[in-house]
């Protein structure tokens, strides 16, 4: 089976606190190696102590809106017992292209449905707006609560190796997201070293295509499991987000 059910998943206990986490964006193509923009996620818990708000709020930098501008806004309402979302939302402008994309859940027993909305725009044309439906059976997420889950992960009873796989939404489509521990790594950023935990992303169609490149994360192994690096490929180059204290 590719999906696993939530009260199977080999996570530890999610300690969601009120935080701010900083990244900053580098690109890296041949023989530039220049800050790209910036990425800041917001968590605040609600008053009933049983979910919790993410705000995620990410723009290129001066030199670079100059070739793609990109600003992006990734919101979700996410239940902290299991790291389950209610709600997720995503705002993007790129390159003067504009998309909204929202999902609502709804749950029934293992059994998860998704009425998702499309809102896009390209350049000067007319918005168009589009419904779908999505369905899954097991653990289900998306990419804003999948931050939380990884965070969340109890590497300490994990093999180099191990795995786990889930579902994972966007706003047109679900695929299989397979996260697999790697070991332990020392991390630098800036002067600090880090004590980390060392993860791969991997993203699969149903019929098990890969849907993207593979993403490398490596959280601290502290209490608060912050992610102090990212890294993944694009189309030309690669991008890497180092936390900033």
């Amino acid at each position: 089976m590719l999906f696993v059910a939530v009260i199977l998943f080999n996570t530890a206990t999610a300690k969601v606190q009120n935080e701010k986490i900083t990244y900053r964006v580098m690109y890296k193509w041949g023989l530039i190696n220049k800050q790209a923009g910036t990425v800041t996620i917001d968590t605040r818990l609600n008053s009933d102590n049983k979910t919790f708000d993410a705000l995620l709020v990410g723009h290129s930098a001066s030199w670079a809106d100059k070739f793609y501008c990109v600003r992006d806004t990734l919101k979700g309402h996410i239940i902290t017992d299991g790291i389950i979302p209610n709600l997720y939302e995503k705002i993007s402008h790129e390159g003067g292209d504009y998309k909204r994309d929202l999902i609502t859940y709804k749950r029934e027993g293992n059994n998860v449905t998704a009425h998702c909305e499309r809102w896009k725009q390209k350049g000067d044309e007319a918005m168009t707006h589009s419904t779908k439906s999505l369905s899954a059976t097991g653990y289900t997420i998306d990419m804003i609560s999948s931050f939380y889950h990884m965070r969340y992960m109890d590497f300490r009873s994990m093999k180099v190796g191990d795995s786990q796989s889930m579902n994972i939404f966007s706003g047109k489509r679900k695929e299989i997201l397979k996260i697999t521990f790697k070991g332990y790594s020392t991390v630098q950023v800036d002067e600090k070293y880090y004590q980390c935990y060392h993860i791969t992303f991997s993203f699969t169609s149903d019929g098990k295509k890969k849907t993207s490149d593979d993403l490398q994360a490596w959280i601290s192994n502290d209490s608060k499991r912050i992610p102090v690096k990212l890294e993944g490929k694009l189309p030309v180059g690669s991008v890497k987000c180092f936390f900033v204290p």
